[in-house]
């Protein structure tokens, strides 16, 4: 007498050798985050390419465990359950972060940092500091408008101009230094600067005598972006072109190391 298989549907096994249902269901927590966090389950259905049945048995799902909700005009959207798991994997990013953070000192001997958009705003999540007794620091859990600041820039070049010009409507420019850019048209100048240079400066925008350089890290699961910082007269534009092609490499190590999932159990 055979033997009974498993089900083919939910604990059917993806080709890569995980729980299929478990990839489809973070497919669609993503592809509602794409879209805004709320969708339906027919455009979730254009989307994703699964049958409505399926989607609809994965939504039931996410929303019996609160990852998401059902609102009141049928659509559904991500649930308050994914906030503390994504707070936690938000301090653990800074960790991973950590050791690459520490290349970059010893090869840039100023002191690193990392960065991501939470929201309008910009919030530093890891720092390695330089070993010269003259050092930048930026407390980790500090948060910032992205305007004055080389991270910012190097986050919001990846943003169509639109969308840039929306935020900054509801954040406003202040000027943190007389060298703060502090108007649209000026900042998404910059930016342009930003997409063909590959990297962002802030030259003295947020404090006087303190330049940084910033680059996005490429293909983050959340925007995320790397810096150093160091007093102006160390980090010269002579002292740039050797910094940059180090900040790249470490951002796109970084970037794989985020990207790719580690052994498996």
């Amino acid at each position: 007498m055979p033997t009974s298989s498993a089900s083919t549907s939910d604990s059917a096994r993806s080709a890569g050798g995980g729980v299929q249902s478990l990839e489809r269901a973070f497919d669609l927590l993503e592809r509602m985050a794409d879209a805004g966090g709320e969708v339906g389950l027919s455009e979730l259905s254009v989307s994703s390419g699964l049958p409505l049945p399926t989607i609809h048995r994965l939504m039931r799902t996410l929303v019996a465990c609160g990852y998401v909700r059902q609102q009141p005009n049928r659509r559904y959207a991500l649930g308050p359950r994914l906030i503390r798991l994504g707070e936690s994997a938000s301090r653990l990013l800074g960790t991973w972060a950590r050791p690459y953070l520490a290349r970059l000192v010893e090869e840039t001997g100023e002191t690193a940092n990392m960065a991501l958009l939470d929201g309008d705003e910009i919030v530093y999540v890891a720092q390695v500091p330089s070993k010269h007794s003259m050092r930048m620091f930026t407390e980790v859990g500090r948060r910032v408008l992205p305007h004055s600041t080389g991270v910012g820039k190097a986050l919001l070049a990846g943003f169509p101009d639109a969308e840039v010009r929306a935020l900054l409507a509801r954040t406003g420019m202040p000027a943190a230094t007389e060298k703060t850019i502090t108007t649209p048209e000026a900042f998404l100048a910059a930016l342009a600067d930003v997409r063909r240079a590959g990297y962002a400066v802030d030259d003295n925008e947020q404090e006087i005598g303190v330049r940084c350089l910033a680059v996005s890290v490429p293909d983050s699961p959340t925007a995320a972006a790397v810096s150093i910082s160091g007093p102006a007269g160390r980090v010269t534009d002579a002292a740039t072109q050797h910094i940059v092609p180090v900040l790249q490499q470490v951002a796109a190590d970084l970037s794989h190391a985020l990207t790719n999932p580690g052994p498996a159990v």
